[in-house]
């Protein structure tokens, strides 16, 4: 990547001399002509909109250093070059380029995705049949609820003509998510539906995993990226090399004498964890004495080889090499409370991006015990595809679950909860152990076991 120099948005800093300007050109013409070789262009966007100033700020410094400024589009020269009346409604951002390109909404956002070599992804996936028109949609369902109340026009969900305008009459949406960080999540789970009828229910639960998981790991990326600029290796180590969701520790940690050294007796539990999932899953599962229970042994055994064993030393090597990846499991039978079991120590991935993505904002609009119970609704229904949805039964169980630890952890929070002492002691194990344990076959259905956990055992010859 070329190194980009400071662009500057005052157009009197890069226009000719007036002793040398061509009398008959415009000065935006001017403008352009005098760019610099490696000034790519400017993205305009409206100054009087404080949603735009922030996103403008926000994206700054990553555009600055691939050669593209952000200019008002009220800037006089912008308005004379884009033919724009003084006061009219500005409907969309747009980028103009050194080439003399001129785009607008969705086409904008496309260009300058392919600008970002992480976000090149996105760029190809644009290319797809009647992907435009999803994009551009979504562009204007987000502007439209992004506060600008000085646009008028068309509802977003009415026609879509060629040009239509923007409504900015409703308030800003409190939805958490945003269309480029999350456009995995709206298409990658799409996509892997499209195989179910085709594929045995086995294929399709690790498709369906896999889509969500790519989905959740450039979720967390992007919104890193925004404040962390790591190597391209390190990014890379991220999406395809890491289980985890931390991004933002992954990508701006330094090498760390204190992340160097790993006891011996570590590495040692870790290996004897996979072998003993190992064991579970090629042996035990055997000796079974009917089906469910194989499939159980079988779950047990994938848990330990995967989530406390492999992710757990993937994570030892990271920190060898200096980067701050900790342990998805940290000793979850140590948990005194629900709060505590599934916030810090059982799949801390997932629940890391719950917290960072959807948690603390729903908090602050809705309250805690709101934000708690809809956080565990979410993760129910992500669970409902995953395990009912390959098994093509048992719908609800899994969210009926993850609502049971939901009020669980409400309870124990609750006076009634602090009084008889639910959040600490052995009656916090015992509590925790009830709730999170005892109805585990809601979360692992009869169905799924018999559909995809035993089917998959047998592809893989331990059954």
């Amino acid at each position: 990547m070329k190194n980009f120099f400071s662009i500057h948005s005052d157009p009197t800093e890069m226009t000719e001399p007036k002793e040398g300007r061509s009398p008959d050109r415009p000065d935006h013409v001017t403008q352009v002509s005098r760019l610099s070789n490696r000034c790519q262009g400017w993205i305009l966007y409206d100054g009087d909109c404080r949603y735009c100033i922030a996103a403008a700020q926000q994206f700054k410094q990553l555009f600055a250093r691939r050669g593209f400024d952000f200019i008002p589009l009220q800037t006089p020269w912008v308005q004379a070059r884009l033919g724009l009346q003084s006061g009219a409604p500005l409907e969309e951002m747009r980028v103009l380029t050194r080439e003399n390109q001129n785009l607008g909404g969705a086409d904008a956002i496309i260009f300058l995705l392919r600008q970002i070599w992480w976000a090149r992804p996105f760029f190809v996936l644009s290319k797809l049949p009647g992907m435009r028109r999803i994009i551009d949609r979504a562009y204007r369902w987000i502007a439209a609820h992004r506060g600008c109340t000085h646009l008028t026009g068309r509802d977003v969900l009415g026609d879509l003509g060629d040009v239509p305008l923007i409504s900015g009459t409703r308030r800003s949406s409190s939805f958490p998510f945003r269309i480029t960080p999350s456009i995995g999540l709206l298409t990658l789970p799409p996509l892997a539906l499209l195989a179910r009828s085709h594929v045995t229910p086995w294929i399709f639960m690790w498709l369906m995993v896999g889509a969500i998981f790519c989905g959740c790991k450039w979720l967390t990326f992007w919104r890193a990226r925004q404040h962390v600029d790591s190597s391209l290796a390190r990014s890379l180590g991220y999406l395809f090399a890491w289980a985890g969701m931390d991004a933002a520790s992954f990508l701006g940690s330094h090498r760390s004498r204190g992340n160097m050294s790993l006891r011996p007796c570590r590495i040692f539990l870790t290996v004897t964890k996979i072998l003993l999932g190992a064991l579970f899953l090629f042996g035990l599962g055997r000796l079974a004495s009917n089906q469910l229970l194989a499939g159980w042994i079988g779950m047990i055994g994938m848990i330990l080889i995967l989530h406390f064993g492999l992710f757990d030393l993937a994570a030892m090597a990271w920190r060898i090499a200096g980067i701050n990846a900790q342990p998805i499991m940290n000793a979850p039978i140590r948990a005194t409370s629900l709060s505590e079991f599934w916030g810090r120590r059982w799949n801390g991935a997932f629940n890391q991006l719950v917290v960072d993505v959807l948690f603390r904002r729903l908090a602050r609009s809705i309250g805690i015990v709101r934000a708690t119970l809809t956080a565990f609704l979410l993760s129910g229904l992500i669970h409902e595809l995953v395990i009912s949805l390959p098994a093509g039964a048992g719908y609800g169980l899994p969210t009926a679950y993850f609502l049971l630890q939901g009020w669980g952890v409400v309870v124990q929070r609750s006076i009634v909860g602090k009084r008889l002492e639910l959040r600490r002691g052995i009656l916090g194990r015992i509590f925790t152990m009830l709730i999170a344990a005892g109805p585990a076959f809601w979360l692992f259905h009869p169905p799924f076991v018999r559909n995809v956990i035993l089917p998959f055992m047998k592809a893989i010859g331990a059954l």
